[in-house]
């Protein structure tokens, strides 16, 4: 039957497991998503403020088909270190890239990744030379090999978040159609929108909600919003401060552009799930994975279409499940 999988989480797509990391001195974090075999990969950038790292392999025309692993970090252009980590460990595993096999050439690990900022949330910054998340990127990348379901609210990328005026956090969901194809997605959530509806604990993906996942709550049926009323929004936007780091993921075959389309559409999910998005001050990325275990249905635009909306609402339901299990009340 249809309906979200066994962890309701992004591990839900066989062949991909995740790992995190967090250094509570600090309060920032590191994740991981490795794939156990390469797997086709794209990326659609909408927010106004980026931090990335190869995603240019990932455009049309690129070499490079496939990734080993993506990587999402807390810390700014800091962060972006964390996948040096991962690319040590797994080129010290074999894994990687190699046009060509040469003896006593290792070959290139291939891990595009995204940075939120959370430099201003408090936490010890003063790591002069040595910030912490080269070391974070390995210690979440040995955290994958227990291939552990995703821990959600402060987590990970997401441990020192804010989403709003809320917490932010790491939060996942997964759905498997009725044709056995799962999809799922991961975000880690820092982001200027809230992510619930102006004077309501209700979230706006609440209509995405499945089995209570999010608490629960309902808006007001009498609730109107007006165009400019944005609920518990940040209203200090700084430069790079403000970013969802989202992966989309699927085991259908699908081809470097097809996967493309799937992050296209999945942005949606960052529209019904926060007000606004996509902001000149927002970094907002999403990737997006196939693992290729199970073939496309034909007609393959009408069956990616499909997967598509349903990556949108996976991601909203991610994002609102990580903020919530963010909270205070939440954690108990």
């Amino acid at each position: 039957m249809a309906g979200p999988g066994p962890r309701n989480d992004i591990t839900d797509v066989a062949g991909l497991r995740v790992g995190q990391a967090e250094d509570e001195a600090v309060c920032t974090g590191v994740t991981v998503i490795v794939c156990d075999a390469p797997a086709a990969a794209s990326v659609d950038v909408r927010g106004g403020g980026p931090g990335t790292r190869e995603t240019d392999l990932l455009g049309p025309g690129a070499l490079v088909e496939e990734v080993d692993a993506i990587t999402l970090s807390g810390g700014s252009v800091y962060g972006l270190a964390a996948a040096d980590g991962v690319c040590a460990g797994l080129g010290a595993r074999g894994r990687g890239y190699g046009l060509i096999d040469l003896p006593g050439v290792p070959k290139s690990p291939i891990v595009p990744g995204a940075i939120l900022y959370d430099l201003a949330n408090g936490g010890d910054k003063a790591w002069g030379d040595a910030p912490p998340y080269r070391a974070l990127g390995l210690k979440a990348l040995e955290d994958a090999a227990s291939c552990a379901p995703v821990r959600q609210g402060r987590a990970g990328a997401g441990h020192g978040a804010r989403a709003g005026a809320l917490a932010g956090g790491t939060g996942s969901a997964s759905y498997v159609t009725g044709r056995g194809i799962t999809v799922a997605a991961l975000a880690c959530v820092n982001s200027f929108g809230s992510v619930r509806m102006p004077g309501s604990e209700a979230y706006w993906a609440w209509p995405f909600e499945i089995e209570g996942e999010f608490g629960g709550a309902r808006p007001d049926p009498a609730l109107t919003i007006a165009p400019e009323d944005w609920g518990a929004a940040k209203m200090d936007p700084r430069l790079l401060a403000n970013t969802t780091l989202c992966v989309v993921a699927t085991d259908a075959a699908l081809t470097k552009d097809q996967a493309r389309r799937l992050a296209v559409m999945a942005q949606d999910g960052l529209a019904r799930a926060m007000r606004p998005a996509h902001a000149p001050f927002d970094g907002d990325v999403v990737f997006a994975l196939s693992t290729a275990a199970r073939p496309l249905p034909d007609p393959a635009p009408v069956a990616l279409t499909r997967l598509g909306s349903i990556a949108a609402d996976c991601l909203a339901r991610a994002i609102a499940r990580g903020v919530h299990a963010a909270q205070p009340e939440a954690a108990g």
